[in-house]
């Protein structure tokens, strides 16, 4: 049981990680042309909210995963993997596209809030999906910053809220020096129905045993959020060895994710994430 909690929060938390392996995408790993193969892992600690419209907060264990072989790149952002199957070009415009698998393991735990814990637990969600992506490098600062936009969709295929999950997103991120990095990112998310009422809702019962009044819950666009990175090499060098990684970030729940009792009474709109931790690149 120890074991199984202790994986659980590490996945939840590594969201707050994300981005500190961003750099090994972003350089070169062999000082040529991006072709080399590259992995790098972060681990850390991260504050964030115990569950989502939570205002307590917990610090709790993180982790990440990113690298590129063979020109094909993966990463994990937050508790989904991420696998892309076409290819770097290496003429500074990058298409990507594949599969996502993840869980999501909202409410499933760690709930510190009485009211919102007299609900009871929830099931664990497991989601598979896919995305499709674009980035260019070279555009701004120097021929190593990058943009880009990606749409991920992702669907639960257990028995938790049987839904689907959209998610836009556009990253910017550059190398100031071979020693540091900085990068933004803004994303959406847009929920089905079923999200929305596993989550969000609060039944007669459900009322009757929290103290929260009743409430029932629309799917559609469910929130927005901006985060910041910032990564130091220790190695001198961002494309090789150890770097500490510093992520916040700031999401905001909008319409009936806003206004559900659980948010509204037991909660907050504002969730504010941070991370800090080391990533070994190799």
């Amino acid at each position: 049981m120890v074991a199984a909690r202790l994986i659980r929060i590490s996945l939840i938390a590594a969201s707050c990680l994300a981005g500190s392996a961003a750099l090994a995408q972003t350089l070169p790993a062999d000082g040529s042309d991006g072709s080399g193969d590259t992995v790098t892992i972060g681990l850390g600690g991260a504050y964030l909210p115990s569950y989502e419209g939570s205002d307590n907060y917990r610090i709790i264990p993180a982790g990440v995963v990113r690298g590129r072989v063979k020109g094909f790149g993966f990463w994990s952002r937050g508790t989904q993997l991420f696998l892309d199957l076409i290819p770097e070009s290496g003429n500074g415009v990058d298409f990507s596209a594949g599969p996502i698998a993840g869980v999501r393991l909202n409410r499933t735990g760690g709930i510190k809030d009485a009211q919102v814990k007299a609900l009871g637990k929830l099931n664990t969600a497991w989601e598979v999906g896919g995305f499709v992506g674009i980035a260019k490098t070279g555009v701004f600062t120097s021929a190593y910053d990058t943009i880009g936009a990606r749409v991920s969709y992702v669907k639960d295929v257990g028995n938790a809220h049987e839904s689907h999950v959209i998610t836009p997103a556009i990253e910017y991120g550059t190398p100031l020096s071979t020693r540091t990095y900085v990068g933004i990112g803004l994303s959406a998310d847009f929920v089905g129905d079923g999200y929305a009422r596993y989550y969000f809702d609060v039944s007669p019962a459900g009322s009757v045993a929290s103290g929260l009044p009743t409430f029932s819950a629309e799917g559609g666009f469910k929130s927005w959020g901006v985060n910041l990175l910032a990564v130091q090499s220790l190695s001198g060098d961002l494309r090789r060895g150890l770097a500490v990684a510093v992520l916040g970030s700031y999401n905001r729940l909008q319409k009936d994710f806003r206004r559900s009792p659980i948010t509204s009474v037991a909660g907050s709109p504002n969730q504010w994430m941070g991370a800090i931790g080391l990533a070994y690149t190799f």
